[in-house]
């Protein structure tokens, strides 16, 4: 006897058990039960996975809940058996999300969004990287597309279209009233919780971590869609007398310490891949892993507190940052989304001040969009890849041995004074291409991620100290300013319980976690004057202004401040998180370190504007950016 029977005949309804009955339905509905449970069980997976030490199911299971009703009731529209299609693939597209998501998260620390998607060419020749990134627990989001395909035209069969349409659209309002309804209440709470975060998406994880995975999805797409739309509209006027008024408070100069030292000198910037201060004055069975970098700190005036700043355009956003004091893009890649815009970036006033400026990378010359945004930026040549002779590799391209060495000389060349702007190449992710190079011993972490990372840095170190040598043994040392600095993070947080191992840290704490994420900045002045330790919390953001300072540009439209003349320790993260040096916000917890004793606190009033005051700044840096305001500011 099939449903249909059951259903319509009423003398056979009297005669069927109750049993029959719901066991007919179950099987009716079984793709309906089926999505539902795998789609949830994948969801809250993915949860677990990029907060394992956070994760509440209890808190995130009603907000996954809503978020899938609204697809159950787009499949109540279709006839049963075109409902089974329908919801295999909505299963599919989940699950490669998920996938993808969970993928990108352990080398980004972030979810993908629609402008990372729209960016997507950032990704370009790190195939081997993202390939080293996926995991055999990855599949599970895949297993059972694979494992149900061959069933879906079996199941189909066994089942009829009974359900007539006025009761499918009746399902189709009740479910969606009821999804909306229930998301609606959740999106609401948060944002009442966390001002701003919703439109801002500044800390994508926390919201993926208290919404889930499907709803930040949605909220991304909306955010995007509303933003192109919003684009197409002037921003109003008290906006952006706002954001002007802002900027020229910010910066009013509050001292002349080095004001103006810079004239006449060259400005030599090296921004090193991957280099994080756990690395300096550490040592390895015995052997120094940074012998270079640990003499030259020495001989420089060297900040302790440097934290990187960087979103999801890792290296690009490190060099966007140093070189315009604006924050990076909250979804996306900056060096794609604002190649557009008129910047009134460090490479730009350094000509305007007759300096002659060049970048120097090792690497395509199109990834990370560098010979566009360079261009944007004002500076008069690039040395990419095309510029070098290939002539060793290490990593993604040519080695930083050759790459310093070829630079050298086009610096020699290059007619004083001038900026130039380095990045190196060799210590990138994953760190397995620096086997041959050197010995360095790291026995005890052999197999490890933290192990290739070690011999890549020493590498790196060496290469760094024959160039630093170099330009001392030449005179060129004389009359330059040297700026080196870290980019981002080394250690994927997905391997972060080997530094933890590393630093003899247990029981790690989310404040740990981010004093590790300090990386090395060094100032070096000629003669090696002004050497020694500062400890002002700081961090990329404030390079630029700090330059202008010392070269007597201005600093008007920057978001960073002048270390050398500011008591204040404002840090913040493009996820929201800030310190003030005192104390440490976490914001994918929502929760306030006291620096010093380690311990959590409570928010106070103080505290609370100082979060309002991090998310105004990251909202004044987008609104900057998106429309273009440097164009009718900068005069």
């Amino acid at each position: 006897m099939d449903v249909r029977s059951v259903i319509n005949n009423k003398y056979n309804r009297y005669l069927v058990e109750p049993f029959d009955i719901i066991k007919l339905q179950i099987i009716q509905h079984l793709d309906v039960l089926l999505f539902f449970a795998l789609v949830m069980m994948k969801v809250m997976y993915y949860g677990k996975q990029i907060s394992p030490d956070y994760f509440s199911a209890d808190s995130l299971r009603p907000p996954v809940i809503a978020s899938m009703l609204p697809f159950l009731a787009v499949a109540f529209l279709f006839k049963e058996k075109k409902r089974t299609n329908y919801l295999y693939i909505i299963n599919i597209i989940i699950s490669v999300i998920l996938f993808a998501d969970t993928v990108y998260f352990r080398y980004f620390k972030d979810i993908i969004s629609v402008a990372a998607v729209r960016n997507s060419l950032q990704l370009k020749g790190m195939g081997s990287t993202i390939m080293s990134l996926i995991q055999g627990k990855d599949f599970y989001y895949l297993a059972d597309i694979a494992a149900f395909a061959p069933m879906i035209k079996s199941f189909n069969k066994h089942k009829q279209n009974i359900i007539n349409v006025k009761t499918r659209l009746l399902l189709f309002a009740v479910v969606l009233s009821l999804g909306i309804g229930l998301d609606g209440k959740y999106i609401y709470e948060l944002s009442k919780d966390q001002p701003m975060l919703l439109t801002t998406m500044s800390n994508k994880v926390y919201l993926t971590k208290i919404l889930g995975n499907i709803n930040f999805h949605i909220i991304d797409i909306n955010n995007f869609v509303m933003k192109e739309i919003n684009s197409l509209k002037p921003l109003p006027s008290e906006r952006k007398n706002e954001i002007n008024s802002y900027l020229d408070n910010k910066n009013n100069s509050q001292g002349n310490n080095l004001t103006g030292y810079g004239n006449g000198k060259n400005l030599i910037m090296i921004q090193v891949e991957a280099l994080q201060q756990f690395v300096i004055n550490a040592k390895v069975n015995g052997n120094e892993i940074t012998p270079n970098l640990n003499r030259w700190i020495n001989k420089s005036l060297y900040f302790d507190n440097f934290f990187y700043q960087v979103a999801a355009g890792n290296t690009s956003d490190a060099e966007f940052m140093t070189n315009n004091s604006l924050y990076p893009a909250a979804s996306g890649a900056a060096y794609y989304m604002y190649s557009g815009d008129q910047l009134n970036s460090l490479a730009k006033v350094m000509d305007q001040k007759g300096y002659n400026t060049t970048a120097f990378h090792g690497y395509e010359d199109g990834f990370w969009n560098r010979n566009v945004m360079y261009k944007t930026e004002g500076f008069d040549k690039f040395n990419g890849e095309t510029s070098f002779n290939l002539d060793e590799k290490v990593g993604l391209g040519l080695s930083d041995k050759s790459f310093f060495n070829q630079s050298l000389d086009k610096l020699k060349d290059m007619k004083q004074p001038f900026y130039s702007f380095m990045v190196t190449l060799s210590s990138h992710y994953p760190y397995d291409d620096a086997k041959g190079y050197g010995n360095f011993d790291i026995t005890g972490y052999d197999g490890t991620l933290l192990g290739d990372y070690l011999r890549g840095i020493h590498y790196a170190d060496e290469q760094l100290g024959m160039f630093l040598d170099k330009l001392e043994k030449d005179g060129l040392m004389d009359n330059s300013i040297i700026v080196l600095y870290g980019d981002h993070n080394a250690i994927p947080r997905e391997y972060i319980d080997q530094l933890y191992k590393f630093e003899n840290i247990s029981n790690a704490t989310d404040l740990q976690w981010y004093q590790l994420q300090k990386v090395p900045m060094l100032i070096h002045f000629p003669k090696d004057q002004y050497k020694g330790v500062n400890h002002i919390y700081t961090g990329q953001m404030d390079v630029y202004p700090t330059i202008a300072n010392m070269f007597n540009l201005d600093n008007k439209y920057m978001l960073g401040k002048d270390i050398m003349n500011s008591s204040e320790q404002w840090v913040v993260f493009r996820n929201g998180s800030f310190t003030d040096g005192k104390v440490f916000y976490v914001s994918w917890t929502n929760i306030y370190y006291d620096i010093s004793s380690g311990s959590t606190i409570l928010e106070t009033p103080q505290l609370k504007k100082e979060k309002e005051r991090a998310m105004n700044e990251l909202s004044y840096s987008d609104d900057i950016l998106n429309s273009n305001l440097l164009k009718s500011f900068v005069k």
